[in-house]
């Protein structure tokens, strides 16, 4: 495990109607270049986009996207290492617990909409030509791009759409499976380039559009050719419509996705600049050390750093004195992804909030952070970190009248105090007395009283057994002295360091106490916060890690869901935030507001990033010339 991730994160999502009438009306519509009209039959809001609050910042006609080069030559290979959880895979595909998929497994897959990396709540067509819907959301019709084309050629239908929607809502993930009936009361296929998506009256209206948008599509064809049961893990992936396919797979060592060169969508706007790269090369490592060191001797050229050890003490190394590897600091805006070690709720030790609160109150982030980080991080505190949605001060009276209703339900200090932020620690010493007295105590009332051995025991005689379940080496040197802490006040605490497949298999059937992992929100969240946070998704330790099932949580993330105005939403977050954090569930890490960089003197990015991606996967390119003078140096 890292002690910064590789962010990653997405968003997805009805009655009936007459659908013909209208569809000759919308194509006269979009032939005089109309980006938001009202088609008479229906009077359906026919449009390249949809938003979630206010209008859309690209017109129907626009040429490209702000933040990408549109002259940004195509070619050269990106390659980058991962070494997450043992860096081992043995499935391409990403849709089912069974098997660990590769990095980029998804890459293959395009959805009806996307989103850019400089608006928030704004989706754009993708597959699809046009989308339109009811001033009530109630339904969507998506016209798919005549153009639209699978890697192999054959068109992407409708019936492509509703077979992948319809088996990702019956044979999915498991949080799949139970948010999609949710939201979605079922889909049809109009004709071969027109679907529709019925929404459940009582669902969200708010990002209900994009959820349905937002659902991978694949080729059933491919499918039905592989002989497999959709859940069955696979080296030869289902056929996608995406800019890349793959070229190679090594398992646990090697991916390789090369541009496909008949990729369908090439001039869309939305797409130029973008999608540069001839081919990406993954390479696999057991452990970060050994991926260091292979971008040292160029066998990979790109590396985002995730270790503050790193990036302060190792780039030292010749190719970056020469100048044939660039070295940069670059602006992250996107909010923080919720780094934490999570405990795993499902275990009866952990019920009580003060047990939980002891545990957390002996990791000393401040020394850590001071003695091990280089002081490079900031706590993270809230779930909405490093944005505006954070709870903050007392409660307003908005958020008061949202909470009110489960006033029996929750700690008073919800109602009275600022949010629960753990106290700040003595940066000069990992183990500080007073964080020590008050978690001792918190033991005491919760009935964890010390025996003659130091050790806590309940009244049944049992201690106090916390096991951290880690698979990176680099982790080590920080669980280890949160061990010792939690060991002088009693608790039978320990490390136990497994490899990549037994780490992840043992999340996946959620035996552990506590693990390092995301607890990922978002700007508008919706329907997505279920799989993390609602008991929905408590069976699914791939998303819901602490197995998170209180109906309170459940009523009030419903609630976020639910708001249908930008005041409304932020006013449930923030409500919804303050008792996230009351409740404890985790211990939180850390955070860095800067991309750390490193990468061969030939890529190339805009002058301006966008606020929301670093996007070297995405709108970076290679200058060729470099390249080649780099091959001819043998620099890799």
């Amino acid at each position: 495990m890292r002690d910064r991730p590789m962010a990653v994160t997405a968003e997805h999502a009805s009655s009936p109607v007459t659908a013909a009438p209208w569809l000759p009306v919308l194509a006269a519509l979009i032939a005089l270049g109309a980006g938001v009209a009202q088609a008479q039959e229906d009077d359906l809001i026919v449009s390249h986009g949809v938003s979630t609050f206010g209008d859309l910042d690209y017109p129907a006609d626009f040429v490209h996207l702000d933040y990408v080069n549109p002259d940004a030559p195509r070619g050269g290979e990106l390659s980058f290492s991962w070494s997450s959880a043992g860096g081992s895979f043995d499935s391409i595909h990403p849709y089912t617990l069974r098997g660990d998929p590769a990095v980029l497994a998804s890459v293959f897959f395009e959805s009806m909409l996307t989103g850019t990396a400089d608006t928030i709540g704004q989706s754009y067509c993708l597959l699809c030509e046009t989308v339109a819907y009811p001033e009530d959301r109630s339904y969507v019709i998506f016209t798919i791009r005549e153009e639209a084309r699978f890697s192999d050629g054959t068109p992407v239908t409708a019936q492509d759409a509703l077979f992948s929607y319809e088996i990702l809502r019956d044979e999915g993930l498991p949080s799949f499976r139970r948010n999609l009936p949710l939201t979605i009361a079922g889909a049809e296929v109009i004709d071969d380039r027109t679907i529709r998506f019925d929404f459940n009256r009582e669902a969200q209206q708010r990002g209900r559009i994009e959820f349905a948008g937002g659902l991978p599509v694949f080729s059933q064809a491919s499918h039905i050719a592989s002989g497999l049961p959709f859940d069955e893990p696979r080296l030869e992936p289902l056929v996608g419509s995406g800019p890349y396919i793959l070229e190679e797979i090594d398992p646990g060592r090697r991916t390789i996705f090369v541009r496909d060169e008949d990729y369908w969508g090439d001039i869309l706007p939305i797409n130029v600049g973008r999608n540069n790269y001839g081919s990406i090369r993954i390479e696999y490592y057991g452990d970060a050390i050994a991926a260091f060191e292979g971008f040292t001797a160029g066998t990979y050229t790109f590396r985002q750093e995730n270790s503050s050890q790193s990036w302060a003490n190792n780039y030292d190394f010749p190719a970056l004195e020469r100048g044939t590897v660039i070295r940069e600091t670059l602006f992250d805006g996107t909010i923080a992804p919720g780094q934490s070690f999570a405990f795993n709720l499902r275990r009866q030790k952990f019920q009580d909030p003060r047990v939980r609160e002891a545990i957390a109150l002996m990791f000393n982030f401040e020394w850590t952070n001071q003695t091990l980080f280089s002081g490079l991080y900031a706590p993270v505190t809230s779930f909405w970190e490093n944005t505006d949605l954070a709870a903050s001060g007392l409660p307003t009276d908005a958020e008061l009248a949202i909470l009110e209703p489960f006033r029996d339900s929750l700690p008073p200090e919800v109602f009275t105090e600022e949010p629960f932020t753990a106290p700040p620690s003595d940066p000069d010493r990992s183990f500080d007395r007073r964080q020590a007295r008050r978690a001792v105590a918190l033991l005491e009332e919760a009935g964890w009283v010390p025996g003659d051995d130091g050790l806590v025991r309940n009244a049944a005689g049992q201690t106090l057994d916390v096991e951290f379940l880690n698979a990176g080496p680099l982790f080590d040197r920080i669980i280890n002295p949160y061990v010792e802490n939690l060991r002088a006040i009693g608790v039978n605490a320990s490390l136990n360091r497994v490899d990549g497949a037994q780490f992840s298999q043992r999340q996946r059937d959620a035996d552990f106490d506590m693990i390092t992992t995301f607890f990922p929100t978002g700007y508008e969240p919706g329907a997505g916060l279920r799989q993390y946070f609602g008991s929905i998704g408590a069976d699914d330790p791939v998303f819901n890690a602490a197995g998170l099932s209180d109906p309170t949580v459940d009523a009030l993330l419903e609630l976020v869901i639910r708001a249908e105005t930008e005041e409304e939403m932020r006013t449930a977050v923030s409500a919804f935030d303050r008792v996230l954090r009351a409740m404890k569930i985790r211990v939180p890490q850390w955070f860095n507001d800067s991309y750390w960089v490193a990468y061969y003197d030939m890529y190339r990015y805009p002058d301006e990033l966008p606020p929301y991606s670093l996007g070297f996967l995405d709108f970076w390119w290679i200058d060729p010339e470099a390249e080649a003078a780099l091959r001819e140096q043998g620099a890799f």
